[in-house]
């Protein structure tokens, strides 16, 4: 029996079964394919540390004593050994122009006050100008755009599709949008300060009251800088970004940001045209044309016009940073917009309630949202030995009708690194999460740099901590560089476990793209092995995918201290959906050890002998 403190890392079994005998495996008629045919993966990137070679990772670092990575980083090769490790899209992190604190005067751009920045490299959400780049990133920053724009170019080149942020809710406390569009003026340009809300503000105000910087440790880590003084010119003060309506906000807000106003008055009520009753059912054409000639808030207008300026220039999709604190109709009528324009655009936001999932989806136009309180949390209970596995099945069913909306991941520039201590404690432990993760449903998969070869953010960059892997520091990304290898890209300075560990991502990812089961139906077999099954341990979780060419059986043991033996019960239902008749079938494994196992069946049931070994994986096929 498994402890469940021992129950944080593992091996996982995927059985691609397909019958090895000359049967008829049609699934039944009535059951419907899902809504697309093939699984996404997004490769999320933190652009500035992609292509850093410097490791000294000197705490508060400069770019001379830590480097940092270029839009040209991305080179040819690199972009075709991501798309080679089974990706499909690729989200560029940090690309619009935020506040960091380095000096571009000499190219029009005004140097950013440490006092209301956070780290040196600064943070990604609190966007400068969202019209051009962050200067950082281009080797000649006069002309970052047309750099960003080559790599838009490469990437479509290597076949794979961008994704960059947006982040609705708030920019930065120095907002100078210097490379606007003709007829487009700045946030804020013709709003009334004299008041806390009127409807086309762009801000919210604190009349008659000055801002005052936050009680935090010393920016820059005490180092001298002309405009450290404690003191902003902000006046009057705005509310902050994460809702703070203090003029002095806590060193815990998002005190390096402004909150955009939407047209939701400061007692929550709205003050825009609402969706009719029953439009969670209409198309994006439906919703586009509602919005024709509608009376909107300003700043509906000036993030559509942003969104549609980046669609121009070949942005395939984008990431919406803490979209549940917009309102829902804002999202109908801009992304309503985007769809008119690219109707194969990919919308990924960030929802962390439940309760306003479909609200965000059918009513908001979302494509996918995070998967996070649910099957991350769930994942990583269970990984740190707080939970047992099967109430995995029940949060899969919950989300059945929206599922394919729901993108998994394990990793992200906001959380614990997987290989973290503070997480799954090492990469190999890892793999049962991410063979769950990929496989339980139809939503697309997302990794995080660095993920596919163990990276544990162990560093501390200055502002951030180990753990996660900094983003508001200049910093190296220890294993990643050793994979990228002073710029081959080709592993060169892995070692032996870490080329392995990138081995079973690409292989796994690569099985997800192509398995038209993972695309199919889902049935949980947890329960009858729990009841019934001897030495079914309590790490062991299992599930079936199918489609009408393809029947996978998918076991995972999320213990990794011991092998596990058992027969494994295929209930009959599922035998007869798949069709089977008795007999025996053999189910050979592809991901791994070419070996197989045979699946008997009688009396309509199905038995396979397992037998599972720590950090194990297998796909079973005929």
């Amino acid at each position: 029996m498994i402890k469940t403190t021992t129950i944080v890392a593992g091996i996982s079994l995927v059985l691609l079964a397909t019958a090895c005998k000359t049967k008829d495996l049609k699934m039944n008629t009535e059951q419907k394919e899902s809504v697309s045919n093939k699984k996404e993966v997004v490769y999320q990137v933190f652009t500035r540390l992609f292509g850093n070679k410097n490791t000294n990772n000197r705490p508060w670092g400069t770019i001379e004593e830590n480097g940092v990575g270029k839009f040209n980083d991305f080179t040819d090769t690199a972009l075709q050994e991501i798309k080679d490790l089974g990706v499909t899209y690729i989200w560029y992190t940090g690309v619009p122009h935020h506040a960091l604190i380095r000096d571009y005067t000499a190219i029009g751009i005004s140097n950013d006050d440490p006092d209301v920045v956070k780290g040196r490299a600064g943070s990604p959400y609190a966007v400068k100008d969202y019209y051009n780049v962050n200067p950082d990133l281009a080797v000649n920053p006069a002309n970052r755009l047309q750099e960003f724009d080559a790599l838009i170019a490469r990437t479509h080149k290597a076949g794979l599709k961008v994704i960059i942020d947006i982040v609705p809710n708030h920019i930065a406390r120095k907002y100078e949008g210097k490379n606007n569009p003709e007829g487009v003026k700045d946030f804020g340009a013709d709003d009334d300060v004299s008041v806390e809300y009127k409807r086309d503000n762009n801000f919210y105000y604190i009349p008659n009251t000055h801002f005052e910087v936050p009680d935090t440790d010393k920016p820059l880590n005490g180092e001298k800088n002309p405009l450290v003084d404690g003191k902003f010119e902000e006046s009057p003060a705005k509310w902050t970004g994460n809702g703070s309506r203090m003029a002095k906000p806590d060193r815990n807000d998002w005190y390096e940001t402004v909150k955009v106003n939407y047209g939701i008055r400061p007692d929550g009520s709205k003050d825009f045209p609402e969706l009719p009753v029953g439009f969670d059912t209409k198309s994006y054409q439906e919703h586009f044309d509602f919005w024709k000639g509608k009376d909107v808030p300003d700043s509906w207008k000036k993030f559509k016009d942003i969104a549609l300026y980046w669609t121009a220039k070949g942005v395939d999709g984008f990431r919406y940073d803490m979209a549940e604190m917009v309102p829902y109709e804002f999202w109908s009528y801009m992304n309503s917009a985007i769809k008119i324009n690219n109707p194969n655009a990919f919308l990924l936001a960030e929802v962390y309630n439940p309760k306003e999932y479909r609200n965000y989806i059918h009513l908001g136009k979302m494509d996918y949202l995070y998967d996070k309180v649910e099957t991350y949390d769930k994942l990583k209970d269970i990984i740190r030995g707080k939970s047992l596995p099967d109430g995995l099945s029940n949060i899969k069913n919950g989300m059945t009708d929206i599922e394919h909306h729901m993108l998994h991941f394990l990793d992200n520039h906001d959380e614990q690194r997987l290989a973290s201590p503070e997480f799954a404690g090492t990469a190999q432990k890892g793999k049962p999460l991410m063979v769950v993760s990929t496989t339980i449903s139809t939503s697309p998969t997302m990794i995080y740099f660095g993920q596919e070869v163990g990276e544990a953010g162990n560093e501390n960059g200055g502002f951030g901590t180990h753990s996660r892997t900094s983003i508001f520091d200049y910093v190296g990304v220890p294993n990643h560089q050793r994979w990228m290898n002073g710029g081959k890209f080709d592993g060169g300075q892995l070692t032996q476990s870490e080329k392995d560990l990138r081995d079973f991502y690409k292989r796994l990812l690569n099985f997800s793209l192509n398995s038209s089961a993972l695309m199919g139906k889902f049935q949980e077999i947890q329960t009858i092995n729990r009841q019934g099954t001897k030495k079914y341990d309590s790490g062991i979780y299992a599930f079936t995918r199918w489609s009408d060419t393809q029947k996978l059986i998918i076991v995972t043991n999320f213990s990794w201290l011991t092998r596990s033996n058992f027969e494994l019960k295929i209930p009959s239902d599922i035998i007869k959906k798949w069709n089977l008749k008795d007999g025996n079938y053999t189910i050979k494994d592809q991901l791994y050890t070419k070996s197989s196992i045979h699946l008997k069946v009688l009396n309509g049931e199905g038995k396979a002998q397992i037998s599972i070994a720590p950090s194990e994986s297998f796909i079973y096929q005929l």
